[in-house]
């Protein structure tokens, strides 16, 4: 199966899914501080998504048991909510997907609670740059392996590992759909980019080695240094001009801003 070319409203009902993914990630982020438990939080976002006639789309998908990926400190991706409880100084990444009017959406956040360490907080400022950096490169005439160039050139730049098991990917109405967006590569090579084509790019950034490995749980990755990991995610339609980017982090560092837990590195006006 080739890589989809969308409609302008096939576009417009996927940025509508995608929206609804930024403001429950918003909603999330209001409830993160020391002593709630990543279920409660799984349960807030869930909660959200019914309300606004539209299904967790991560929830049943391949046996996956929860609405949202929870992943804290050294989990990179695909972390299971559960009773563990968070506490000052951690960092927990909100991966968050929608399904609404048979069209996906999908994001992702990373969160500092509390008083984290410099040297983290670095971690996650250069991940949410480079995933802008990734945007800035994702016009059409461009290749998928420019998007990929630059996340890993900048990454790798400041002295950070990029995850080469885990990639972005092509959305619509399928939750992942060609082609597969590498956080690594070489410019000038992989897919053309065209316009209609809509890709999640992701940047999962580890703050010391590449490597990582699963749990026994069959879902959870994590560094296999023990070193933290951050991730952050938009999905985009590629359009001749600029980058069209459909999901949206405002309410999320508006939450963000307002939450006296959170700490108030993040904000970055692109």
């Amino acid at each position: 199966m080739g890589i989809n070319i969308r409609s302008k409203e096939e576009i417009e009902l996927i940025r509508v899914s995608s929206l609804l993914v930024g403001k429950t990630i918003a909603e999330v982020a209001a409830h993160i501080k020391p002593g709630v438990t990543t279920l409660e939080l799984d349960k807030i976002a869930e909660d959200f998504i019914l309300s606004h006639n539209a299904k967790p789309a991560f929830k049943g998908y391949d046996g996956f048991p929860s609405s949202l990926c929870i992943s804290v400190n050294s989990e990179v991706v695909h972390g299971l909510p559960s009773q563990r409880e968070l506490k000052d100084g951690d960092i927990i990444t909100i991966d968050c997907g929608v399904l609404k009017d048979k069209y996906y959406g999908d994001s992702a956040y990373t969160f500092a609670v509390g008083n984290v360490d410099d040297d983290v907080l670095q971690l996650l400022k250069i991940t949410k740059e480079s995933l802008y950096l990734g945007i800035q490169k994702a016009i059409a005439g461009n290749r998928v392996g420019d998007v990929s160039n630059v996340i890993q050139k900048y990454c790798e730049a400041n002295g950070y590992g990029v995850v080469r098991e885990l990639i972005g990917h092509g959305i619509g109405t399928e939750l992942h759909e060609k082609p597969e967006v590498p956080n690594f590569g070489k410019a000038g090579t992989g897919p053309l980019l065209k316009p209609g084509m809509v890709i999640a790019i992701e940047p999962m950034i580890n703050k010391g080695t590449k490597n990582v490995r699963q749990l026994k749980d069959g879902w959870t990755i994590i560094t296999n240094d023990g070193e933290c990991s951050a991730h952050f995610e938009h999905t985009v339609a590629i359009d001749n001009l600029k980058p069209n980017i459909l999901s949206s982090f405002e309410l999320i560092e508006e939450a963000e801003l307002k939450n006296e837990n959170l700490n108030k590195h993040l904000i970055i006006k692109i």
